[in-house]
């Protein structure tokens, strides 16, 4: 039998959107999956998107106020996609009511706004799930257990890499993401938190680092209207940019393994280029989030001159089966959501956690704390967890 799941969506931009397809999408993919989630509430502060969203996508109500999706007790999970300066807030909130939480990376301003949350998520004793969807992808999971198996050998140095255009054009708006106050450190929480996570996920605890931070466009101008995405302002009040457009971070690993995380918002020319590098004493691993669908592998015994092969995943790979039923045929962002969603909804199912948890968000937000410390001392950093 399947029980249904009433789940909300609080915050209606392009990732509420993506959530709430995932919701819709997810027992075609996984048919077995024990809970239907029946999509009752959205919230929107922005007037008339909520009502929109609920035309289109057939939630049973729509408000403006999230704290309403709190009281209602039709909502037993949440995905919180709202603005970043939110999520502490409403993900204590839900998580004190008795709600399951999705929510989206960073989950806070801070480390601390993490921790605040995970303590919340587990004195409520429900399930958290967050948004660090790169990791989903079959080719990075095949990449760790290549790494984790020996096939490359003793990892000695990675590199990972996030590198977008989104906010390289000069007339792009000032909006909520480029203030410290409500956009926390910029782009370290925006891009270089899944870097932190992917390094983790892939090699182990950070164990040190330092970094630096740049702001390469240090004014933009104000919108005089309603915004969504990275939309452009020419024209409006001009303003200062207080968070980072750029951070580049030497890492060392528990392991003893090195690496770089590079991480830009303002890289002309290069749309949504993420990936990472992982070189072995026996061989390395490649992947480029652009080619999702492959893997850079190495390995061998030639050492030098050794040669890298393509591999194409295929259904013995991560839950490509659940999408795809031969190797070579493409999945995309959206899939990877899909799978964030069936394994955020098989933690409720089952009690056990399944997927990025607030555990890995704490030490993915402790690294992005500690980048910025080091960008301002000049100084080695170790990441703590603490809060």
């Amino acid at each position: 039998m399947v029980d249904a799941l009433g789940v909300a969506v609080v915050g209606f931009g392009w990732m509420g959107r993506v959530h709430t397809q995932a919701y819709a999408r997810v027992r075609h993919h996984y048919p077995r999956l024990p809970l239907r989630p029946e999509l009752i509430a959205v919230a929107e502060e922005v007037p008339g998107r909520a009502e929109e969203a609920a035309a289109q996508y057939g939630f049973a109500s729509a408000t403006r106020d999230w704290r309403e999706v709190a009281a209602d007790p039709r909502v037993r999970a949440v995905s919180i996609t709202a603005p970043n300066f939110l999520h502490r807030e409403i993900g204590v909130a839900m998580a004190e009511a008795g709600k399951h939480i999705w929510i989206e990376k960073p989950v806070g301003l801070t480390a601390g706004d993490t921790r605040a949350v995970a303590d919340a998520v587990a004195e409520a004793g429900v399930q958290g799930a967050v948004g660090f969807n790169y990791r989903n992808a079959p080719a990075v999971e095949t990449a760790r257990e290549l790494i984790a198996s020996g096939e490359i050998g003793s990892v000695t140095h990675a590199r990972i890499r996030l590198l977008s255009d989104y906010a390289a054009h000069p007339e792009g708006a000032l909006t909520w993401r480029y203030e410290r106050e409500r956009g926390g450190s910029g782009v370290l929480g925006d891009l270089a938190s899944h870097g932190a996570d992917l390094a983790r996920f892939l090699l182990g605890d950070i164990v040190s680092l330092t970094a630096d931070t740049a702001v390469f466009l240090p004014e933009r101008a104000r919108p005089t209207a309603a915004t969504a995405g990275h939309a452009r302002a020419a024209g409006g009040e001009p303003g200062p940019v207080e968070n980072e457009d750029y951070v580049g971070c030497l890492l060392r690993f528990a392991s003893g393994a090195r690496g770089v995380l590079e991480a830009c918002r303002v890289s002309v020319a290069a749309q949504n280029d993420y990936g990472f590098e992982v070189h072995g004493t026996r061989g390395a691993v490649f992947w480029d989030f652009r080619r999702m669908n492959e893997l850079g592998v190495s390995r061998g015994t030639a050492y030098q001159d050794q040669p890298v092969s393509t591999v194409h995943v295929g259904p013995g790979d991560g839950e490509f089966a659940a999408f795809q039923p031969g190797a070579a045929n493409a999945m995309g962002f959206d899939d990877l959501k899909v799978v964030e969603a069936h394994r955020f909804l098989r933690s409720i199912a089952e009690g056990v956690p399944y997927g990025a948890t607030l555990t890995d968000a704490v030490h993915s937000a402790a690294a992005v704390d500690a980048m910025a410390r080091s960008a301002e001392s000049g100084a080695w950093v170790t990441p703590g967890i603490s809060g």
